[in-house]
């Protein structure tokens, strides 16, 4: 075992284990049995095989470590202040406790060394694969010059049984076998316990059979014989051409001597007397708390000796690197700080006022015309590149062993999809976008609930936007999906008029860099509003403005609208005779409501109560905008098979039906 004995590693393993039982103790709450179970397979691989930095946890060439369990959290937590993070002792006593640095679940940005958010099972793994496809992008770019490679990390994931009974994991991979992704090791976490009882009642899957399926390398072990665990990962390292997946046989709350392979020390602290007889059993100090040997220290100090030294003539190395090919080095500096063109702007395409065209084109448009001045702008869609427009033309394919590409095949995977842009995300040196039809983004949500927990600057592309999607049906036609999306904190929802606004969409799409974007595009046909005539669509920015009044102070009405109904609201505005209209367009709510209250009341006057709001979809949320006495032209219920026209008719999206809507508010 090199220069660590078997004694060494189950020290540690079990003060890993101890400590985990404490924080959950401490807490009266949180999940033992993972961190016990894994202990001994954390100890080899955080002490003999995962390349990192304690005290550079942004180093750009440390391994990956995805804890997909997040539930097993206090194994983390123990781990990371072993290894010399930025953890104090006091803050695994503080295990769950309110602003500790300890949450239940792992939060990426809120803890030092944690790579990713997880605990919605299953997310962990494609984040995981996203990682790995980041990190192979990223090495065929930059590798193979002078010697010196810039890019030479691994991704490793812990994975339990829940995580595979989730769906997403087999949309992940799937896709991680097809790419073959080489240098991505899961650890499967095979404990066969779940909170019900045994994995029997629910599952009966053969692990090794589906992995081979997918098109991985299978190894498996005793995952606490740690002479096994080791010659499992230095085989895994030697592999090529497949990712690995290692199915460690655990035993779930391995050392506790009455709750060992049960359920219930899955999700509940062990109790005073069963942690007594755990610590006895282990050979640790019975009446001590949060105990870490010196012997166990002295280990894990050594290691974050030597790794960083490690980082250190890495840095040397990439100096030198960077000296001797300077192109590539700007480059990669492009790619590690996200940064954008100065003339972003300038590179927009122009569109004729005489020509309509569906936002999803425009946007397809302006993709191409920006992508080459953004290198690191890359992304794919969830096999519907043709239909929203999203192929970057010229570019490349991702494809198996392929990665100097920019356009990925996701395949009919789109919550896959979304989780492995988030782990591309968080990886560093690509600026990522997917896409899909907007009815789908149902399928989307939880990993869009976790970019915008994390704060990640993703880009969503979802196109066929309303029930003018038309034949396709109710099954296509979204109705409540903006506002299900609107409601989710952090997330920038954009829904742009024509095809320019689809164009400064793009632009304020690129330059949010502090949570992710959505922008939702039409099939069918949009008129190019004239901006010589009208305001400039950059004020898109802004979230709404006013788009056109015919008189002048305070109006007698204001029609709001976003997207493809900001046409009809202008054609009924022009309508509304001897009336002083004002028609908004209100492409982001989000981006509205963050501006100050006098650019807010300048364009929906507070003086003015008479509003008409519409939109393609239903009216939940509009309400704090029309008030009392506005009204709605929305959608609230589904739809239906037919020709969109045929379809505008029918639920009232039509010119005529907006001025009677318009006079009746008047009215009021």
């Amino acid at each position: 075992m090199a220069t660590l004995s078997l004694e060494q590693l189950s020290h540690a393993a079990n003060t890993i284990r101890c400590l985990a039982a404490d924080g959950v103790q401490a807490a009266k709450s949180g999940h033992p049995g993972l961190p016990m179970g894994m202990a001994d397979v954390a100890a080899v691989l955080w002490l003999k095989y995962l390349k990192h930095c304690p005290t550079d946890s942004r180093w750009a060439d440390r391994d990956r470590f995805v804890l997909s369990g997040g539930h097993g959290s206090m194994l983390l937590y123990s781990l990371l202040h072993l290894a010399g993070y930025e953890l104090p002792l006091d803050e695994l006593k503080r295990f769950r406790q309110i602003d500790s640095k300890t949450p239940g679940h792992p939060e990426h940005g809120h803890t030092d060394g944690v790579e990713t958010t997880t605990g919605p099972l299953g997310q962990g793994i494609a984040n995981a694969v996203g990682f790995a496809i980041a990190e192979r992008m990223l090495a065929a770019r930059f590798n193979g010059a002078d010697g010196f490679d810039p890019v030479d990390h691994r991704t490793f994931a812990f994975c339990g049984d829940g995580d595979l009974m989730e769906g997403v994991s087999h949309e992940a991979c799937s896709l991680a076998g097809h790419l073959q992704l080489d240098r991505l090791v899961l650890f499967y976490d095979s404990n066969r316990i779940t909170i019900e009882g045994h994995t029997h009642l629910a599952l009966s899957d053969d692990p090794k059979l589906r992995f081979k399926a997918y098109g991985w390398h299978v190894l498996e072990i005793d995952g606490h014989d740690l002479t096994a665990i080791d010659k499992a990962i230095r085989k895994a390292l030697k592999l090529r051409g497949k990712p690995v997946c290692i199915i460690c046989n655990t035993l779930i709350g391995k050392g506790s001597p009455n709750k060992v392979d049960t359920h219930d020390v899955h999700g509940a602290p062990l109790g005073d007397d069963e942690l007594r007889l755990t610590k006895r059993a282990l050979g640790m100090p019975e009446d001590q708390f949060f105990h870490i040997p010196v012997a166990v220290a002295d280990l894990f100090k050594a290691r974050a000796a030597k790794m960083r030294r490690a980082a250190n003539a890495w840095i040397r190395s990439f100096k030198t690197w960077e000296a001797a090919h300077p192109e590539k080095a700007a480059l990669w500096n492009t790619h590690m700080t996200g940064v954008l063109p100065a003339d972003l702007d300038a590179r927009l395409p122009v569109f004729d006022p005489a020509k309509a065209v569906a936002t999803r084109t425009a946007s397809g448009t302006v993709m191409n015309a920006l992508a080459p001045a953004i290198p690191h702008l890359v992304g794919g869609s969830a096999d519907l590149a043709p239909s929203t427009m999203t192929a970057l033309k010229g570019m490349g394919d991702i494809g198996p062993g392929r990665f100097d590409g920019r356009n990925f095949h996701f395949g009919v995977r789109e919550f896959g999809m979304c989780a492995v842009m988030n782990g591309i995300a968080l990886h560093g040196g690509f600026r990522v976008f997917g896409a899909t039809f907007f009815v789908f983004s149902d399928y989307c949500r939880p990993a869009i609930r976790l970019a915008a927990l994390m704060k990640l600057p993703v880009i969503y592309v979802f196109t066929h936007d309303s029930f003018y999607v038309g034949e396709d049906g109710p099954t296509h036609e979204p109705v409540e999906h903006i506002a299900a999306l609107r409601c989710m904190p952090g997330l920038t929802v954009l829904r742009p008029a024509d095809p320019t606004e689809t164009a400064a969409a793009w632009v304020a799409a690129l330059r949010n860099t502090e949570g992710p974007t959505a922008l939702l595009l039409t099939r069918q046909n949009m008129e190019v509003i004239d901006r010589s005539i009208y305001p400039a669509a950059a004020l898109l920015e802004k979230g709404a403005y006013t788009l056109w009044q015919n008189g002048a102070g305070t109006p007698d009405i204001t029609l709001i609208a976003t997207g493809s109904e900001v046409e009809l609201a202008l054609a009924a505005a022009k309508r509304l005779d001897g009336v002083n209209v004002r028609v908004v367009s209100m492409p982001s709510w989000e981006r509205f409501e963050a501006q100050p209250e006098n650019y807010r009341h300048a364009v929906l006057d507070p003086a003015c109560c008479k509003r008409l709001a519409i939109e393609a979809g239903v009216a939940f949320g509009w309400q704090r905008y029309v008030g009392r006495c506005g009204r709605t032209v929305t959608l609230d219920t589904f739809g239906a098979s037919a020709p969109y026209k045929a379809l505008a008719a029918r639920f009232g999206f039509t010119v005529d039906n907006v001025v009677a809507q318009a006079r009746a508010v008047l009215a009021q």
